[in-house]
Formats: structure tokens, C-alpha cells, sequence
């Protein structure tokens, strides 16, 4: 492919000169090239940078807790689980979410506002382990849970791994999740989570 052409003008000297070219018509010739372009981010209106998020690779935000008895509640991920507590979903668009009882049965799982003495953004004193609400697809006109299963039916001491999609906890800057164990009996209950863009 041709990415530039020169030819001489019909009213040039060198024309003039004797010098024979391909005439040149009123066309405009449009460069056609295809080049990769990779998006690393951007910069914000202070000028500083910000680089895009990706998904993360592995499950993040490990947690164990031990012996919680039937309707005990526990939240998720904790302060055990490392660097990542409360998950922070800025700039992420989904969730899944691994648990992993020694006892199977029911559990209710509901997204919930992180801790009180973290902030949301530059806000404190949130309304910890209150159920997040907010507007969502299926009834935009008002508030309603963003993420609430009464009764999830668990695989006792295998991953159970679950998807939480269609935006609806993206961007939430402190995330938990309240796990209640409805099995009927004691158990201990492992977490983990893997945000998506």
C-alpha cells in the first residue's frame, strides 16, 4: 500500500521543464494505514495520570472464619485478608465472589457499605454494614437492593464461586459482603473475591 504519493503539479517549474508526471486532479488522497494503538489510560483535569484498570488475574482478599454458628454473620473481606479491605471496585465493573463452608446448606449473601472508619472518597462516618442501595436496571425509578440472596444453597468444602454482574456494585468504594450462616449448623467459612473491568 501506497501511504504517500508526490507528483508534480502541472503549473510547477519542473513541469515546465519537461519533466513528466501524472497530472494532478481535484482527488484528495486519503492516507490508509492501519496502526495498533494501545490505551494506557488518561489524563484528569488536574493533569495528573491515571492508568486503566484491568481485571484481576487470580482471586484476591483472602479470608477465614472460624466456627461462626448457624445465623451468625460474618463480614467480607475483613481486616485478616491483607492490603485489600474493603474491596475498592473504582474503575470496576463486576465481581465474583468464592466461599467456601465446611458446612453445606443456606447462607444469605448481601452487599453491604464497608467500615465506618475508612472513607468513601472524602467522606467518613458512613453507614457501615448497611445494605447498599441504589438504582438498578430492572427498577430505575427508585432505590433497591444492589446485591441481596436470602437463601443460597452452598457446597460444603468446595469453592462455591458466583458472578455478580450488570454493573450494579461497579465503582463502589467500600465494598463487604454480609454472609449469613443459615445452614443449620456451626462452620467455617472461607472467602475470596476477583474484580472485573
Amino acid at each position: 500500500m501506497v501511504e504517500k504519493r508526490e507528483a508534480y503539479a502541472p503549473w510547477s517549474l519542473t513541469r515546465k521543464a519537461g519533466v513528466q508526471s501524472a497530472t494532478v486532479n481535484s482527488d484528495i488522497d486519503v492516507p490508509q494505514n492501519i496502526q495498533p494503538v494501545l490505551n494506557t489510560g488518561f489524563v484528569d483535569e488536574k493533569g495528573d495520570w491515571i492508568g486503566s484498570k484491568s481485571s484481576d488475574d487470580q482471586f484476591i482478599a483472602f479470608g477465614k472464619d472460624e466456627g461462626i454458628p448457624n445465623t451468625g454473620e460474618i463480614l467480607a473481606p475483613q481486616i485478616a485478608s491483607g492490603t485489600i479491605w474493603p474491596l475498592d471496585m473504582t474503575g470496576f465493573k463486576d465481581v465474583f465472589i468464592a466461599i467456601k463452608p465446611t458446612n453445606g446448606g443456606n447462607y444469605a449473601i448481601t452487599a453491604v457499605m464497608g467500615p465506618a472508619d475508612l472513607a468513601f472518597a472524602n467522606l467518613r462516618d458512613v453507614n457501615a454494614a448497611a445494605t447498599l442501595k441504589g438504582t438498578i436496571k430492572s427498577n430505575p425509578a427508585a432505590f433497591s437492593n444492589l446485591f441481596s440472596d436470602s437463601a443460597e444453597s452452598l457446597t460444603a468444602d468446595v469453592w462455591n464461586i458466583f458472578p455478580i454482574g450488570d454493573g450494579e456494585l461497579a465503582n463502589q468504594k467500600l465494598l463487604q459482603f454480609k454472609i449469613t450462616n443459615n445452614s443449620g449448623g456451626e462452620s467455617d467459612i472461607e472467602t475470596a473475591f476477583m474484580r472485573l473491568v
